[in-house]
Parts: C-alpha cells; sequence; structure tokens
C-alpha cells in the first residue's frame, strides 16, 4: 500500500518539478561592499535572506538559486552587487519628525547579466528601509527593500 501511494505521489510531483526546470535561473552572487564603505552587516547573512524574499518576490517566472547549475537547461543569468555609502538613520529624527525621515538608507549598484555577460539589467539605487520596519539586527531592515528594488527593475527588463 504505502509503496504506491509513494509511485502516485512521485507522479503527482512530477509536473512541479519538470516545470522549475523550465524557468529561467537567476544566480544570487553575495553582494560586496564599498573599500570605504561603513557597512555594519555580514553580507552572507544578508545573501541568505535576500535569496528567499528574492523566491518569494520571482518565484513565478524564474528559479532563484545561489550557485550557478552545472548543466542549466535554459536561460541562466547573474545577478551580482555592491553596497556603497550605508547610512544608520536617526533615531531621535524617526521619533520626533516621523513621516518617513531618518530611516537608515544605502546605495546599491547591481547588474544582472545573461550568460554571455551581457548587461541586461544595469542600476544604481538608492535603498531606504520600510517606513514600518526600523529594528536593528544583524542584517539591519535592507534585505527586504533590496529585493523589492530589485524584482522592480527585473520585471522592467522582462527577461525571458
Amino acid at each position: 500500500m504505502t509503496k504506491w501511494m509513494l509511485v502516485a505521489l512521485g507522479f503527482a510531483l512530477s509536473p512541479v518539478a519538470l516545470s522549475s526546470q523550465d524557468k529561467p535561473v537567476i544566480v544570487v552572487e553575495i553582494f560586496t561592499t564599498a573599500p570605504d564603505g561603513n557597512l555594519p552587516y555580514d553580507m552572507k547573512l544578508m545573501h541568505t535572506q535576500l535569496l528567499p524574499e528574492l523566491r518569494v518576490m520571482l518565484g513565478k517566472q524564474f528559479s532563484i538559486v545561489a550557485e550557478a547549475p552545472t548543466t542549466p537547461q535554459g536561460a541562466v543569468y547573474t545577478l551580482g552587487g555592491e553596497i556603497t555609502p550605508w547610512r544608520p538613520g536617526n533615531v531621535a529624527k524617526r521619533l520626533l519628525v516621523g513621516l518617513g525621515s531618518g530611516r537608515e538608507a544605502s546605495d546599491i549598484e547591481y547588474r544582472v547579466t545573461d550568460s554571455a555577460g551581457k548587461k541586461v539589467v544595469d542600476r544604481k539605487d538608492t535603498i531606504r528601509t520600510n517606513f514600518y520596519s526600523q529594528g536593528a539586527g544583524s542584517t539591519g531592515t535592507l534585505a527586504h527593500p533590496i529585493a523589492q528594488k530589485i524584482t522592480d527593475r527585473i520585471k522592467e527588463a522582462k527577461l525571458k
């Protein structure tokens, strides 16, 4: 009985496995910091938080992975970037003035390249933490807004 249940489960899940192979792949590299940057966060930890954020936002169109596939089945893109000046924000300004002022912010330069090395997205943006999330932590609150901005730019580029 359990043998037949495993076979049925295998058939039921096989279309999911096949459909994920048909999607283009985005390999997310660990972002770097500028040599003079003062970012106090661990970039490897930021990477582990950025991956699931991008999977949620782009998972229907792309397979988001940390390492390049050994035998790519389709289009493979690489996302890399650098976090340049970081501004911690001002707690007093947030409390007294409010209205979104005094938030943690950073400038990021990022690019998405295709398998031939051609840049399909090449941007520099300023990222600010979300208004409602000002907690400190191992990577601050920048992973989510960085993923949102990159997702918007990838969707604008209409990668296939």
